[in-house]
């Protein structure tokens, strides 16, 4: 940690990552943001090698509205994705920018993806589970789309999740 209180600062963007984050600075500009002015664009890789875009569409109604990187994540999902390899955000003026805590969580169900985002003026890359510690995994189904995920949150071949016992035996 350091002085300010955050996580580690991560490592440099590669040439694909940049070139990643670069597409979702260049589709931040099509958001609909009319209530906060917040532009913001997102890009989503997986093992199929394409990348997909989204970007935020707010509502009056707040809760209504769509952030960037899960309307990118549908888009790959629509697409046949069932892992993600790599997520970048942008905004559409060069402003920092990290997923909110909702859209780490839908992005943990295909994976733990690198993450590439813009702190402190910096572009920065860190894995997903370093952003998102403690994933609401368990409760996910086991199946193929599962394959993504952190060994440690996979099931053995064969296994499907389930329940934990409780303690008192009934």
């Amino acid at each position: 940690m350091s002085e300010r209180g955050k996580s580690s600062p991560g490592r440099p963007p590669t040439a694909a990552e940049r070139q990643l984050f670069a597409r979702a600075g260049s589709v931040a500009a099509n958001a609909y943001a009319p209530y906060s002015g917040f532009r913001v664009g997102a890009a989503v890789t997986g093992p199929l090698g394409r990348a997909h875009l989204g970007v935020n569409v707010e509502n009056a109604s707040f809760p209504a509205g769509l952030c960037a990187e899960r309307v990118a994540l549908g888009a790959a999902v629509a697409a046949g994705e069932r892992a993600l390899t790599a997520v970048a955000v942008a905004t559409a003026d060069g402003r920092d920018a990290v997923p909110c805590g909702a859209c780490l969580q839908a992005l943990a169900e295909l994976g733990d993806p690198d993450v590439v985002f813009r702190r402190d003026g910096e572009l920065c890359v860190l894995a997903l589970h370093e952003l998102l510690t403690s994933p609401f995994a368990a409760l996910a189904p086991a199946d193929d789309d599962a394959a993504a995920r952190r060994p440690s949150e996979r099931p053995a071949d064969g296994e499907a999740l389930s329940p934990p016992e409780p303690e008192d035996g009934s």
